[in-house]
């Protein structure tokens, strides 16, 4: 029997309560330690040994791999720690809070030479690993319009903690990175974007509500509407049964892309197609793909352990989730100035 990999925990917020969980569910993983500045309650809960300092927990745990959630605007720094000390890392979204803080990642780890899978979790779910195969099939023909939503109503004390009021935070780098990530992953890269922001909501620094035009190298065109702050039943969170915190809507879709030859609402998996006769004054048919009820982070957990036994390369790599960070930026300028903005190569 393989003996479980040691894995440290830095950070023990709500992402980093939900990492623990799993890895208490996974025998090829132990949780061995936990950093946080902030609070201990988390180790206290599992009897897991607490650090303030997750540079001490490196150097005195010496723990096989790491997983990373401590705030936005502190990972680039955590990673590379965990680089320098050859550790290899599984690093929360976004991988970055700019493109300069990505480029300096991505350096480092090449002079390392040690993985980071960044926690772009979407990818390992089973609905978006079979909407993916639909598209690649050429089910939906030539690809025009992609329409996707993430909407929905945070409680106010969320916004208890800082980091999550000011830069660094808001609705796109939080939330809507995930949309983007998996709309890439779905469609193709972005080639450029327009966009309107708001913080009208909430008033705080960041923004709580974007509307965003997106065209992709392949001639698709798409818009994404995200809101942290409205009453809404759609967004994949609340239309994918991925994380049990949050209540569902799993009739409702939350993607919407369209083809020459047809149509797939996600996640629900549905592709719309012509018969023999073809136009709009004939009837659409509708087949339904099934895919395994499987948890996309439990599967993410079980990729980072064979990442970190070097049995895998990463699904999503550092470049990689920069490239989704580049168009965030660029999203972020398009709402500043009002312009057609094209994401920078990291």
């Amino acid at each position: 029997m393989t003996t479980p990999l040691k894995i440290a925990l830095i950070g023990a917020g709500a992402m980093g309560r939900q990492h623990a969980g799993y890895l208490a569910k996974e025998p090829a993983a132990a949780l061995v330690a936990i950093a946080d500045p902030f609070s201990p309650a988390l180790a206290e809960e599992t009897g897991i040994r607490h650090f303030t300092d997750h540079r001490e927990m490196l150097d005195r745990v010496r723990p096989d791999a790491v997983i990373i959630a401590n705030p936005n605007d502190l990972h680039v720094a955590t990673a590379i720690d965990c680089l320098e000390r050859g550790v290899p890392a599984l690093l929360e979204k976004p991988v970055a809070c700019s493109r300069e803080e990505a480029s300096r990642l991505i350096a480092a780890q090449r002079h390392h030479g040690v993985p980071i899978l960044v926690g772009h979790h979407r990818r390992h779910n089973p609905v978006a690993e079979r909407a993916k195969a639909i598209i690649d099939a050429g089910r939906l023909g030539r690809l025009a319009t992609v329409t996707g939503m993430w909407q929905t109503r945070k409680p106010d004390d969320y916004f208890a903690m800082e980091w999550r009021r000011r830069p660094g935070a808001g609705v796109i780098l939080i939330n809507l990175v995930h949309d983007l990530d998996l709309l890439r992953h779905f469609c193709g890269e972005i080639r450029a974007v327009q966009a309107i922001t708001q913080n009208a909501l909430r008033g705080f620094e960041v923004e709580d509500s974007a509307v965003i035009q997106l065209e992709f190298e392949n001639g698709a065109l798409g818009s994404l509407t995200g809101s942290d702050g409205v009453v809404s039943p759609w967004g994949w969170d609340q239309n994918v049964n991925e994380v049990p915190l949050y209540a569902k809507h799993l009739d409702q879709s939350c993607y919407f892309l369209a083809g020459s030859e047809g149509a797939l609402a996600v996640p629900q998996l549905k592709l719309w197609r012509y018969g023999e006769q073809r136009g709009w004054q004939h009837q659409l048919t509708c087949e339904s793909h099934r895919f395994p009820e499987e948890s996309a982070q439990q599967r993410q957990l079980a990729h980072f352990l064979e990442v970190a036994r070097g049995q895998a390369e990463p699904l999503v790599g550092v470049a990689d989730a920069a490239r989704t960070l580049a168009v965030i930026d660029a999203i972020q300028e398009a709402a500043r100035t009002g312009t057609r903005q094209v994401p920078l190569a990291t």
